[in-house]
């Protein structure tokens, strides 16, 4: 299980390499970001699903994840809240970075290397997208009054403008139904598919490379250590005891959702803050420390439980 993670980990490290030393220049992270989320990782989810449709005890583990993902966020906004005394839009913010996980450029690679199948992680990406994302989005919205113009038609539109999530969809609707793409379409998807995986590690390093915080936006180091310690211990910990005590799940099954909630801030923590004026260092700091600190917990999570 160990040696599952070594390429993980060594493609990471690749991604921030290269990033510290400028070669592929400033934009690379944003142009293999948008490569990743717009091309290979909607031909690899699609690619996966329809040849390995999702089954198993899926409902429990989806509930188990839910529920540990839905306590730990509130409690990072309860914290921003009534703690920090932080205004709306910084406690959503808190709240997603507490335990919004980032379930593409390090969740896939981890399910199609550690765990073999990408089933459970593509419904945790259409749980994200389709729920979690639109609530987020329509609390930003509500904190800041001058977004409010086309708000419903946004928040309507968010599953529909994202490539991964209409991948996911019509992954799981083929493989439900048995059906497979055509054999010239099926090779052409399966080979920009197999692009996912590395790019995304080498996206994720790059991203991890530390850039100055901008104007007015001081380090609040007490408030990502706390909300590093929500996602990346106590999330992961509660999920556990739900999964196991609470939803009887054991096995795989058990394993993929402890690895699921074990993974790190989502990046786009930081796109939505920024989006919306809030503190873009702050979420920064927490995909930072916490994707760092997820090399030690999903590998200590996969030794544990395999």
């Amino acid at each position: 299980m160990l040696t599952a993670f070594v390429p993980i980990w060594a493609l990471t490290a690749v991604g921030f390499l290269t990033g510290r030393t400028g070669v592929l220049g400033p934009a690379a992270v944003d142009v293999l970001g948008r490569f990743v989320f717009y091309v290979a990782m909607p031909a690899a989810l699609l690619n996966t699903l329809t040849r390995q449709p999702v089954g198993g005890p899926a409902g429990r583990a989806v509930a188990a994840f839910a529920l540990a993902t839905a306590l730990i966020g509130a409690a990072g906004f309860a914290a921003a809240r009534w703690i920090f005394k932080r205004p709306l839009a910084e406690q959503t913010i808190a709240g997603m970075a507490s335990g919004y996980v980032n379930a593409g450029n390090l969740g896939i690679p981890v399910a199609v290397q550690v765990l073999g199948d990408a089933g459970f992680i593509a419904v945790v990406l259409l749980i994200q997208t389709t729920i979690l994302t639109p609530l987020i989005l329509g609390t930003l919205d509500v904190a800041q009054s001058e977004h409010a113009s086309g708000r419903w038609r946004r928040l309507l539109t968010v599953p529909l403008r994202s490539p991964v999530m209409l991948a996911c969809l019509a992954g799981v609707v083929l493989g439900a139904l048995h059906v497979h793409l055509p054999r010239l379409l099926g090779d052409a998807v399966a080979l920009l598919g197999n692009a996912a995986v590395p790019s995304a590690l080498v996206a994720l390093g790059l991203s991890l490379v530390p850039r100055e915080p901008g104007a007015g936006e001081p380090r609040r180091p007490v408030e990502v250590t706390l909300s590093v310690l929500l996602k990346s211990l106590l999330q992961p910990l509660l999920c556990f005891a739900l999964a196991r005590f609470v939803f009887d799940l054991s096995g795989a099954a058990l394993l993929a959702v402890v690895l699921c909630s074990a993974l790190p801030t989502a990046q786009n923590t930081f796109v939505f803050a920024r989006a919306y004026g809030v503190d873009g260092t702050f979420a920064r700091d927490v995909i930072v420390a916490s994707t760092a600190l997820s090399m030690v917990t999903l590998t200590v999570a996969a030794t544990l439980l395999q």
